[in-house]
């Protein structure tokens, strides 16, 4: 049983954005100023990534932790309403993210997987990765 009316609910989801996200923008901005010039969303990358950095061949997504289901084998029985909805889109968002993520490493590209919490709270971690791919030269 939801604890939200039908039309909370109905706001709450239209307030997601699969694009444009602000652990995106967090990230955008903190590549943009330390020198890293990237894409967003390149629809010539397959997968879209959230950012490529062509030069070095990098892509980065920024994963939320319910969507891509983070700790999914525990956290799926927190969920408590239309389990079979969100169990199936869970499931179905982390197969594609490793077949994205195959794929992509079979063209030759680096991946690099951020969830949301450590982009908001570990940036400086974040960016130690980064820079290991990138010799820690910006563009």
């Amino acid at each position: 049983m939801d604890i939200l009316t039908k039309e909370q609910r109905r706001r709450n989801m239209q307030a997601i954005r699969s694009q444009n996200t602000k652990l995106e923008q967090i990230l955008g901005h903190a590549l943009w100023n330390r020198g890293y010039r990237y894409r967003k969303c390149n629809k010539k990358v397959y997968g879209k990534p959230d950012f490529t950095l062509t030069k070095y061949r990098l892509a980065i997504f920024v994963d939320s932790e319910f969507f891509h289901g983070k700790d999914w084998e525990t956290q799926k029985y927190n969920i408590q309403s239309n389990r079979a909805y969100w169990w199936t889109k869970i499931e179905r968002n982390i197969e594609r993210d490793i077949e994205v993520t195959e794929k992509l490493k079979l063209e030759g590209w680096n991946i690099i997987r951020f969830w949301g919490k450590d982009v908001k709270h570990n940036l400086s971690k974040c960016f130690e990765l980064i820079e290991s791919h990138t010799n820690g030269v910006a563009l």
